[in-house]
C-alpha cells in the first residue's frame, strides 16, 4: 500500500515536506522550514511524526529555505540517507543552509546578550556544523535520467523554472507514479527556462502560491523603473527586500536592462547580501540553468556595487543619498535588510519595494497590509516610507500558468493534491482544476494521510 502524508506545506506556503510510504520504504520530498506566523514557526521545534532515521531518502526539488531549511535538523536528529538534487540545487543549498545556520546562531547570541527572548538561554534550531553535516548527504542527480531510490523506487527530475536548479520530481513507487511540482516558475521568464511538461502521472502534488491570482501582464522591468524613478525624484532611497537566490539576480538583470534603455543612469545600486553575491556567482558555474549569455550576466553583475562586510553595510544605512539597496531576506524576516528598513522606513521620501510573495505573519506581509510600525530586534520602528510591491516580478507561476503546466499531462491523473498555498489560494485552484480540466482535486491538511 502506497500512502502520501503532507508533513508541511499544507494550508500554508512554508515548511514543505511530503512523505511517500510504501511498505518499509519512506521517501520525503522536500524538507523545508516553516516561516511567518508564530504558530507555524513553532512547528520547526516539534519532532516529526516519524523518526528521521526511518526516512530512507530525501528528494529536494529546489533550495529555497521553505523547501530545504529543515535538512540540518533532520540530519542532526538521525537521518542517514541520501538527499537527491541537481548539482545547481546542491550549490544553492550550501549557501542557503550555511546562511540560515549562521543567522540562527547570531540571532540566538543577540537575544541572549540583549535579554529580549523568553527562552533562557535562546538556542538556534541548528548550528553551522549541522548544516555542513547535512551537505555531505547530497547526491547529485541529473535531469531527465532515471535514478534509483530505496525500495525499488525511481526518480526523474525535470526543470521547473523558478530558481537556479529547481525541478519537478517524478517518483515511481509501488506501481504508481507520483509527480511533485515543487515550486513552478513563470513561462517566458527573462532569466529562467520555462517549466517542463510531464506526460503522465497517477497522482500530482502541485503548489498553489498564486492559485487565486493572475500576475499583472505589465512589463515588470518598466514597473520597477517607474517605482525607482519617482522615489529618486523626491530624494529617497529604494530598499528592496529580495530572496538572495532568484529575485536578487532577476533584479540585477532588470536594473541593467533599464540602464541599457537610458533609464537610471545616475542611480547607484547596492547588493547588500553576502549570500546573494555568492548566488550571483553561481550563474557562471551553471550556464545551462538559465537563459542569460555570459556577456549579459557579466555586464549586469558588473553594474552593481557589492557590500561585503558589516561595516560597509552600516555605512550604507547611514548614507542618505538617493540609491537602490537590494538586500535579503525577501520577506524581511531577518538579515541585513532589517537594518535598512530601520534606517529608511521612517522617512516618507523612501520606498520599501517587495518583489516576491509575502507569507502570512511575515514582516513583509504586515507592511504591505499597512502596518504603521514594525518591530526590529526588540524595538518598534515607525514606517512612513512608501510601501509597495511588484507581484509581476514573482518567480511563482500564477493561476493561468499552473493550469498551463497541468494541461501538459496527456491523461487525467487519479487525483491532484494542492499544497504550498494559503487556504484561499489552494481552494481557488481546486475549483479551477475542476472547472477547466474536470479533474478530481483535494487540499490536504497538515499530517493528513492519503492511501493511494
Amino acid at each position: 500500500m502506497l500512502s502520501l502524508t503532507c508533513l508541511g506545506g499544507a494550508g500554508t506556503v512554508t515548511g514543505s515536506k511530503h512523505l511517500l510510504t510504501h511498505g518499509d520504504t519512506r521517501i520525503l520530498v522536500d524538507c523545508g522550514l516553516f516561516q511567518g506566523l508564530k504558530n507555524l514557526r513553532e512547528l520547526n521545534w516539534q519532532s516529526l511524526p516519524l523518526a528521521p532515521a526511518d526516512i530512507d531518502a530525501v528528494v529536494l526539488t529546489h533550495a529555497h529555505l521553505d523547501h530545504c531549511g529543515y535538512l540540518p535538523r533532520l540530519v542532526a536528529e538521525g537521518f542517514k540517507g541520501a538527499i537527491h538534487a541537481t548539482a545547481a540545487t546542491r550549490d544553492v543549498a550550501e549557501l542557503i543552509l550555511l546562511d540560515s545556520a549562521n543567522l540562527q546562531e547570531k540571532d540566538a547570541e543577540y537575544a541572549n546578550r540583549k535579554g529580549f527572548s523568553k527562552h533562557k538561554p535562546a538556542l538556534p534550531l541548528y548550528r553551522v556544523v549541522d548544516a555542513e553535516h547535512a551537505l555531505t548527504h547530497f547526491s547529485e542527480t541529473a535531469l531527465h535520467q532515471e535514478t534509483a531510490l530505496p525500495g525499488g523506487a525511481r526518480l526523474v527530475l525535470r526543470r521547473a523554472g523558478h530558481i537556479l536548479g529547481a525541478t519537478t520530481a517524478q517518483v515511481d513507487i509501488g506501481g504508481m507514479r507520483v509527480v511533485f511540482s515543487g515550486d513552478l516558475g513563470r513561462y517566458n521568464d527573462p532569466v529562467m527556462h520555462d517549466p517542463e511538461s510531464v506526460p503522465l502521472a497517477d497522482y500530482i502534488v502541485i503548489e498553489s502560491t498564486y492559485g487565486n491570482r493572475r500576475h499583472d501582464p505589465a512589463d515588470p522591468f518598466d514597473a520597477l523603473g517607474a517605482v525607482i524613478e519617482r522615489t529618486i525624484r523626491r530624494g529617497g532611497t529604494v530598499v528592496i527586500p529580495a530572496f538572495a537566490v532568484g529575485r536578487a539576480q532577476m533584479l540585477i538583470y532588470g536594473l541593467w536592462k533599464l540602464r541599457q534603455a537610458g533609464r537610471l543612469d545616475n542611480v547607484p545600486v547596492y547588493l547588500d547580501s553576502p549570500m546573494a553575491t555568492s548566488a550571483t556567482e553561481l550563474l557562471s558555474r551553471h550556464p545551462d540553468e538559465h537563459k542569460l549569455s555570459e556577456h549579459e550576466y557579466v555586464a549586469a553583475c558588473s553594474a552593481v556595487n557589492y557590500v561585503r562586510d558589516v561595516e560597509a553595510s552600516k555605512a550604507l544605512s547611514a548614507n542618505r543619498y538617493p540609491k537602490v539597496i537590494i538586500s535579503a531576506s525577501g520577506m524581511a524576516t531577518g538579515g541585513r535588510v532589517l537594518h535598512h528598513i530601520a534606517a529608511f522606513g521612517g522617512d516618507h521620501r523612501n520606498t520599501l519595494l517587495f518583489s516576491g510573495f509575502q507569507a502570512a505573519g511575515t514582516r513583509g506581509r504586515k507592511l504591505l497590509d499597512g502596518a504603521g510600525q514594525t518591530r526590529i530586534y526588540g524595538q518598534w520602528m515607525p514606517i512612513a516610507a512608501e510601501v509597495t510591491e511588484l507581484p509581476m516580478l514573482s518567480a511563482h507561476a500564477d493561476s493561468d500558468e499552473l493550469i498551463r503546466w497541468l494541461s501538459g499531462f496527456r491523461e487525467a491523473p487519479r487525483q491532484v493534491f494542492i499544497v504550498h498555498g494559503e487556504p484561499e489560494a489552494s481552494e481557488a485552484l481546486r475549483d479551477r482544476i475542476l472547472r477547466d480540466l474536470n479533474w478530481s482535486a483535494t487540499v490536504p491538511r497538515q499530517d493528513q494521510r492519503y492511501e493511494l
